[in-house]
């Protein structure tokens, strides 16, 4: 992506709402995404391969002046994972990657069972996003094709892959991963910020 479109679409994202904060590595992404962490936080989380890529998900897990919705603890129950889930929902700030960033500066993102997707549209007071510049296309329709191509199947092969670790089985497909869709052309200024990374990360 050359500079020019890069800097039109980080303004199109603030014309609609979002705060960028563009940083050049996963470990300054890391260092600014933890001053948006304050102790007594209710903490919600969304699925992310980038959040943990950059440490935030481990640093996350061992804070303890927070409250974290924690979905991913070993050896919670079923019940108890989609309870947390739900919590996250009414949290003071909520942690989460991104599908896709358009030029136009929409965001497109996809889930299986839509608790990260409806986090960013509605609950939460504040929501931080880390996405990779690779993360970014021309259209809302290269943003789907996207998730079809590219997101979805690599997202199919880590978690059937995680559950086969877990000894559970591998039950993701391209019918019960990517079924649940969100297009976001805007929010209200101040709740959604963007940590864009210029480093590849996530799928």
């Amino acid at each position: 992506m050359s500079h020019s479109s890069l800097y039109t679409t980080i303004a199109r994202l603030a014309d609609n709402g979002f705060t960028v904060i563009r940083v050049a590595t996963a470990a300054v992404a890391f260092a600014k995404a933890k001053t948006f962490v304050r102790d007594g936080m209710h903490i919600g989380l969304g699925g992310s391969t980038t959040v943990a890529q950059i440490g935030l998900l481990d640093w996350l897990q061992t804070h303890e002046a927070i409250t974290l919705s924690n979905q991913y603890e070993p050896g919670i129950t079923p019940d108890e994972n989609y309870e947390r889930r739900r919590q996250g929902l009414l949290s003071d700030l909520y942690i989460t990657g991104c599908n896709a960033i358009t030029h136009a500066g929409e965001l497109v993102n996809v889930d299986g069972d839509g608790n990260r997707v409806a986090a960013q549209i509605f609950g939460p007071r504040k929501v931080l996003l880390i996405a990779s510049t690779n993360k970014i296309v021309a259209t809302r329709e290269a943003a789907f094709e996207r998730i079809r191509t590219e997101v979805a199947p690599k997202n199919i092969e880590r978690m059937n892959t995680k559950a086969l670790s877990m000894g559970k089985e591998p039950r993701w497909n391209a019918e019960n991963i990517a079924n649940k869709y969100a297009w976001i052309d805007s929010d209200k200024p101040g709740r959604t910020t963007i940590i864009l990374v210029d480093e590849p990360l996530g799928f």
